[in-house]
């Protein structure tokens, strides 16, 4: 269970990927005499970019390629660090180890994003970048992230994967930063199947991605066979099958983000009254892409009675974070041992296994009294209410008992 570009999937998916197949040219570069006048994956960058109120995207085969193209093109590479918070998914760790640089995991607050004061303090002479990662939907507080990475000269990357269609001060996230990343893998808001973009408005970063995720290649002329390649670079590609998916999907995020608000709404106003309960704080200015409802209780305990109580009443798509090995700092002794498959360099190493004994009690606090709801697309509005109606009940009964 999770975000809902696949609840949607039809003939408009359908027809945008029978196009391609049609030509029998999948890849996004090259075979220009058969392809017919297809370029999905150009398509979409164009389409998105002007979505998003940037001047670039760079499309890559997924969100874990998207972090790392953007960290290789902005520089960031061997003993590097870049900030990120406890509470993300794997991959925001994952693209930055791959470039040999040191990830940095602070405390998140209330927003269950960023501290901008563990921020501060975690800010070292080798700290490079801060990629504050917008968790279930809503933001990091941008404007104070900005000033950090202004007064110190740091790269402000948006991890957006989570949260395509919210805005900050009404510009998209992912907009916001010197590089924003999107995921579309199969369970976000709108899908590619298997998918990721970079946004920008740098233009030297824009080309850097464009040569980077395919080998280096200048994409220069039309004889791929004689580009040259200015830089090192890797196959981060995505495939024309998959960029025709998202192509579809794209026409109906408008519909999906709207249909999120709706049902959020309804399930949020219903529990609104509740005494112990509260919302999860949303920067000023900030607007959510509703696609998951957080709430705290009062205590850790009582939220993972919530937790339960609301699996025992039938109320799937709920989710205890803190107890889980996604997406936080306690349920990843793999990094925190350096658990890899290859030598990994000693001063990485080190940095790794300080963070078994950092003090991340602030984050505990936060997350430990969080209960997380995905809000779906497919519900109809006697589900919905229904559902409004027993989440409330459930709360209700654990709080009062």
């Amino acid at each position: 269970d999770y975000m809902p570009g696949f609840e949607v999937f039809g003939d408009a998916e359908r027809a945008q990927v029978n196009a391609v197949l049609e030509t029998g040219v999948l890849m996004r570069y090259g075979f220009e005499g058969m392809r017919q006048g297809q370029f999905k994956a150009l398509e979409f960058e164009k389409a998105f970019a002007q979505r998003m109120g940037v001047a670039h995207c760079q499309l890559v085969s997924s969100g874990t390629s998207a972090l790392t193209v953007a960290l290789a093109v902005a520089g960031v590479g061997a003993g590097d660090e870049v900030i990120v918070p406890t509470f993300t998914f794997v991959a925001s760790f994952e693209s930055i180890l791959m470039l040999g640089a040191i990830p940095v995991l602070v405390d998140i607050d209330a927003t269950l994003t960023l501290d901008p004061e563990a921020v501060r303090a975690a800010i070292t002479p080798k700290t490079k970048c801060i990629m504050p990662v917008h968790m279930c939907g809503s933001m990091a507080d941008l404007d104070a992230l900005k000033a950090i990475c202004q007064e110190h000269k740091l790269l402000l990357l948006e991890d957006a994967c989570q949260a395509i269609g919210g805005s900050y001060k009404g510009i998209a996230l992912g907009s916001y930063g010197d590089l924003g990343c999107f995921s579309f893998d199969f369970v976000k808001t709108i899908t590619c199947g298997e998918g990721g973009a970079v946004i920008t408005n740098n233009d030297i970063y824009a080309q850097y991605a464009d040569q980077f995720q395919d080998h280096g290649h200048d994409h220069m002329g039309q004889d791929r066979g004689a580009e040259t390649h200015p830089y090192l670079g890797y196959n981060f590609r995505i495939s024309e099958l998959n960029a025709a998916v998202g192509l579809a999907q794209l026409g109906r995020m408008d519909n999906i983000i709207a249909q999120q608000n709706k049902h959020y709404h309804v399930l949020r106003s219903a529990i609104s009254g509740i005494e112990g309960v509260s919302f999860r704080e949303v920067p000023e200015g900030g607007v959510e892409n509703y696609s998951f409802l957080n709430i705290f209780l009062p205590t850790a305990d009582l939220a993972e009675k919530v937790h339960a109580a609301m699996g025992q009443g039938g109320i799937d798509a709920c989710f205890y974070w803190f107890k889980n090995n996604w997406h936080y700092i306690s349920g990843w002794p793999h990094l925190t041992q350096a658990k890899s498959l290859y030598p990994i360099m000693p001063v990485v190493r080190e940095r790794l296994n300080e963070l078994t004994t950092r003090d991340f009690s602030q984050s505990n606090h936060h997350m430990g009294r969080n209960v997380s709801f995905l809000v779906k697309l497919g519900w109809d509005e006697a589900t919905l209410n229904n559902r409004a109606e027993k989440m409330a009940q459930v709360i209700n009964k654990v709080l009062n008992n």
